[in-house]
């Protein structure tokens, strides 16, 4: 037989340990995992002064939290219990100390059989298997955690972590594919669906609301991806994970200081600094941008083999800042050592391969080696067939022979992005062309016009350091575009 599960009783409510479940006159009374266990913590000791700490050490284990998160708890508990009516508290609040339950509790000790046992840890046991896979940040291991979670979501339908980290698999899965003609968008939505499952079961997990704000960013609602991520900062505000969260879904100002804190709780996290990047790229100020690069590529070098939290895209984006500056030399060795992380299998790498590559072919362009070029830009469609730029770019530096098909595929592209409400991306393609047919002059307008009316946020930051477009070489043509850019990223 396995261990015994206590069961409390006080008043006409009992709460099962093992299921972590309370009833009242044998009615569920909805709880948090969380309020749940600091319930069970002050029951075990009932009578007796509680610490916060302990309350806190039980109820999140391994997460650093604030005093906050017990208080909203302990308040939700009252409610529950119907402290907030009563004349004598159950949960009595000891000044300086903590909790105490002042109720009559009686205890019995239901025996669990080994199969019972066993069968109640197992979602628990997908639960971190999935959580360990997906700090991996690798394709394959996110696949398998997301099977790990829908295992744990199948077993403890009502346990909020389960929700979450099926919706985080779902996600994560979604950005592999983002840049693909046809993203999976079946994935979106189901990380949109498990994400509001946990925020529901928990709405004082800060990580719930973190993963529905990645959420709902890619699905183009960034006011509410924004209040979603504050509400994660709010709810535990010393969690590096939701500041990298909030600085991926804002913009500006707000980013700068969301990664910053970030890199403040996780010194040395690549992505941080190339979040800082692109805001400074954005306003154009490229020697804050090629500071920030450097470390992030410096901390993308260090966590090469590592096992969690490996990135990608740092040398790349330095590579794109040389090349503004017109340092070629020093961008095609920023450009071939990113390339050289392709092989990890981190789940963006296909993504970023794709752009150096297309950065590559731009430069081979420019210096007039349209082989050279040609196999470059292909080298990116081989890794993202809807790669547009790259698709532009091979449609410059090829021969008259197969010209109008490419340029049939490319409309349909374009077409494609500005459905999809991407429609920033489809003006850089729609300007990349003009500058090949006519020059600057015609190609600032179209990006000028789409910008104007493009709902806030980072479209377009990568404009003043695309290769294709060149904006360094035509500063005049491109100056009220480029002061848009600054005022966006303000």
């Amino acid at each position: 037989m396995g261990h015994a599960a206590p069961v409390y009783t006080f008043g006409d409510f009992q709460l099962d340990g093992s299921k972590k479940r309370l009833t009242r006159g044998g009615d569920p009374v909805a709880l948090t995992e969380h309020q749940a266990d600091v319930l069970l913590h002050l029951l075990a000791s009932a009578g007796e002064v509680v610490s916060k700490n302990a309350l806190i050490d039980a109820a999140w284990p391994g997460i650093a939290v604030t005093d906050n998160s017990l208080e909203q708890a302990v308040s939700a508990l009252r409610r529950a219990l119907g402290d907030s009516r009563a004349r004598t508290k159950l949960i009595e609040t000891v000044p300086r100390r903590g909790y105490r339950f002042r109720g009559d509790v009686s205890r019995t000790d239901a025996k669990t059989s080994d199969a019972e046992l066993a069968a109640l840890l197992e979602p628990y046991r997908a639960l971190l298997q999935g959580r360990a896979a997906l700090e991996t940040l690798e394709r394959d291991a996110v696949l398998g955690a997301r099977q790990a979670f829908e295992e744990a979501v199948a077993k403890a339908p009502h346990y909020a972590p389960a929700h979450l980290g099926l919706a985080n698999a779902c996600v994560m899965y979604f950005e592999s594919t983002r840049a693909d003609e046809t993203p999976d968008v079946d994935a979106l939505a189901r990380a949109g669906n498990h994400a509001r499952e946990a925020c529901r079961l928990d709405a004082q997990s800060g990580d719930a609301w973190a993963t529905l704000a990645l959420v709902l960013h890619h699905s183009r609602l960034g006011v509410q991806a924004i209040a979603a991520a504050r509400r994660a900062v709010m709810l535990e505000p010393d969690n590096w994970r939701h500041h990298l969260r909030l600085a991926y879904v804002a913009w500006g100002e707000e980013r700068l200081r969301a990664a910053q804190r970030t890199l403040a709780l996780f010194p040395g996290f690549a992505l941080a600094h190339w979040l800082c990047a692109t805001v400074y790229i954005a306003r154009q100020a490229l020697d804050l941008a090629e500071r920030e690069l450097r470390a992030g590529a410096t901390a993308q070098d260090a966590q090469q083999g590592a096992h969690a939290f490996s990135s990608v895209g740092s040398h790349w984006l330095l590579g794109l800042v040389h090349l503004a500056r017109g340092d070629e030399g020093l961008a095609l060795d920023a450009f071939r050592r990113e390339l050289s992380f392709e092989t990890a299998g981190q789940l963006f790498a296909r993504e970023c391969a794709a752009n150096t590559w297309y950065a590559i072919g731009a430069l081979d362009l420019r210096q007039g080696k349209r082989a050279d070029a040609a196999a470059a830009f292909q080298q990116a469609r081989d890794r993202l067939p809807a790669h547009v730029l790259a698709m532009i770019g091979l449609s410059l530096a090829q021969d008259a022979g197969g010209q109008e098909a490419l340029h049939a595929a490319i409309q349909r592209r374009l077409e494609q992005l500005a459905a999809s409400g991407s429609i920033v991306d489809a003006a850089m393609g729609r300007a990349a062309l003009a500058v090949a047919a006519g020059g600057p002059d015609d190609a600032a307008p179209i990006l000028d016009a789409t910008l104007s009316g493009a709902p806030g946020g980072s479209g377009g930051w990568l404009i003043p350091v695309d290769p294709l477009l060149n904006v360094p070489a035509h500063q005049p043509s491109f100056a009220h575009v480029l002061a848009r850019l600054r005022t966006r990223a303000g």
